[in-house]
């Protein structure tokens, strides 16, 4: 049963892959709010919210929080999930495609923060999803690589100036993930398989668990970190 008292989480870009196991799994004890750009959700948790936004809009992120208020009260977890990936070549360069791969990855976090500080009470926990594309660049897709870079950056100042108000900031950071829609090809899992320590691709559950680590009490001493769940992807 939930009530008033129980907290808020948002994970934005979940309607499918990784943001979707994110939210079911927070929903256990959370009240969940969710945003979705162009693949609408089909089902969600019980007394969840589904917000349609575009995050690579500059209103969007006040209007998101505003509806979470509005239908909830109050904001606990932020969870930055949505991104966006497009391939970079430096010689096919395409400014608004790339443009929003900021907008996306960096600005929206930013944005969303802002619009969410005045409601984030001493113990709520923002949580990005990064990248090991942030220190193992991905050829092609430099920008991206860059962008995820920069919101590591990014999860250790906001840790740092959000620290005296008893908010922590932090970041996970998936290998190859497999994702139940959109699963790549067997040989391609397989050859990051064969980069991987474990033995194993990803799933969007070792993900969810290690953002539900971070969203509770038993990580309140953890803040500024980027935890990489890669299976020893490309030691």
């Amino acid at each position: 049963m939930t009530g008033p008292e129980t907290p808020v989480a948002l994970v934005t870009g979940a309607a499918r892959g990784i943001g979707r196991v994110i939210a079911a799994d927070l929903a256990r004890d959370h009240r969940v709010a969710i945003t979705w750009n162009t693949t609408a959700p089909g089902t969600t948790p019980a007394e969840s919210l589904a917000i349609q936004a575009d995050l690579s809009e500059p209103q969007s992120a006040a209007d998101v929080i505003a509806a979470i208020i509005d239908r909830f009260g109050r904001l606990d977890v932020l969870v930055n999930n949505a991104g966006a990936i497009a391939h970079s070549k430096v010689d096919q360069f395409d400014q608004d495609a790339y443009r929003a791969i900021l907008d996306v990855n960096l600005l929206a976090p930013h944005g969303l923060l802002a619009a969410a500080l005045a409601h984030l009470q001493p113990g709520a926990a923002v949580i990005n999803i990064s990248s090991v594309n942030a220190v193992l660049p991905p050829q092609g897709a430099a920008l991206y690589g860059a962008s995820k870079a920069a919101l590591d950056l990014w999860t250790r100042a906001m840790a740092k100036e959000l620290g005296p108000r008893g908010i922590r900031v932090n970041a996970v950071a998936p290998g190859a993930i497999n994702i139940a829609e959109d699963p790549r090809p067997p040989d391609l899992t397989q050859a990051f398989v064969d980069m991987t320590a474990l033995g194993r691709i990803g799933t969007p559950e070792d993900i969810s668990k290690a953002v539900r680590f971070l969203a509770s009490d038993q990580a309140e001493f953890i803040t500024g970190e980027v935890l990489t769940v890669s299976g020893g992807y490309r030691l």
